[in-house]
Parts: structure tokens; C-alpha cells; sequence
């Protein structure tokens, strides 16, 4: 009863948390077109602030974020070292990594608690693709953290900005779209209806 005023908040919170994960790589990189790497850390602490006001909101928002920002966040502001700030893709990737591997060892997997939240009476079936879906994802963090890793240590900020700010999300969409065809093909065969019943 008493969250509904706070919802509108809380979405617009999401949506700023959102915006900036989005957005993080080409605010590195033109940020350090103007200014050092030390007084960039604004970033991360802006970040660690807003995932600290939406913890346990969400299962993805994870209390293990907030220990790795601080790292990230002394590294550059100690070094004033690049390196630090164009960590957190990497960051992002093996906390996902690590919390969709802790599902499926644990369940139910990360995919299945998305689904029940539109569908509670989820099919078997449904929890054996769910947790499918999840072990590709767990395939898509490793090879996508991988990927930032190398452009964090061997490209330059140009290539990280590329791949971090643009090719990553595109992969990302192109899993996303393919995964919601796969789903709604196995959803309308008459298999799949009859089990979902």
C-alpha cells in the first residue's frame, strides 16, 4: 500500500541507471578528451549511488556491484590511470557472468524468475528453456567480458569506446531478438501449447 507513490521514482531511477550504463562508454571517452582519468571517478561513484538506491530491486542489481565500483573507482583515482574507468564493461560482464552461473547452480535460474513475473504458473518446459536461455547468456557474458577485457588492455580508447558503446549492445539486441523468435516459435507448436496447459 504504501510503495505506490514511490513506484514513479523507482522506475525513473531504473531509467537514469539505465541511460548511464548505456551511455558510460562514450562519456569515458569524450571525457577524457578534457580531463584526466582522476576526475572522471565522478562516474563511478555516480553509478555506485544510483545501483545503491535501487539495490534489491531488482535481481540483476546485486549487492557485489557496489565492492567492485569502490575498486574500480580507488584504481583510477590512485593511478589516474584509463585503465580503471574502462574496467566497469568487464565489471558488468563477470558480475552477470557470476550471478546467472549462481542461478542455474542454485535455482531457479535468472531467465526463469524473469518469466514468472508474467507467467507464475511457468510449464516444465518452460523451466527447461529458461534455463537454457540462461546458460547462453552465461556463454554471451564470458565471450562479451573477454572481448572488453582485450579492448581494455590492447585497444585504444577509440576501439573500447566502439565496441563497449556500440558492437556490445548491438550483439546484445541481436540475442535478445533471436531468443523472443525462438520462444515464440516453441510457444505456438502444439507441443508446446499442450505442455503450457
Amino acid at each position: 500500500m504504501h510503495r505506490g507513490p514511490f513506484k514513479p521514482l523507482q522506475m525513473l531511477i531504473r531509467i537514469v541507471l539505465g541511460c548511464m550504463t548505456l551511455l558510460y562508454p562514450l562519456a569515458v571517452y569524450f571525457g577524457l578528451q578534457a580531463f584526466d582519468a582522476r576526475s572522471l571517478v565522478i562516474l563511478l561513484v555516480a553509478l555506485a549511488g544510483i545501483r545503491l538506491l535501487t539495490l534489491d530491486r531488482s535481481p540483476l542489481n546485486h549487492w557485489l556491484w557496489l565492492p567492485a565500483i569502490a575498486l574500480l573507482g580507488l584504481w583510477s583515482w590512485a593511478t589516474n590511470s584509463a585503465v580503471g574507468l574502462k574496467f566497469y564493461p568487464v565489471m558488468i560482464n563477470a558480475s552477470l557472468l557470476l550471478l546467472f552461473l549462481w542461478s542455474l547452480k542454485f535455482p531457479p535460474s535468472m531467465i526463469e524468475r524473469f518469466a514468472r513475473i508474467s507467467d507464475p504458473q511457468l510449464s516444465d518446459q518452460g523451466i527447461r528453456y529458461t534455463r537454457r536461455v540462461t546458460q547462453v547468456w552465461c556463454v554471451f557474458f564470458l565471450l562479451n567480458g573477454l572481448c572488453a577485457l582485450l579492448t581494455t588492455l590492447f585497444g585504444s580508447t577509440e576501439v573500447w569506446a566502439l565496441y563497449n558503446g556500440l558492437i556490445a549492445y548491438i550483439a546484445m539486441g541481436a540475442l535478445f531478438a533471436g531468443e523472443w523468435l525462438v520462444r515464440q516459435s516453441i510457444l505456438k507448436s502444439p507441443q508446446g501449447e499442450a505442455r503450457h496447459e
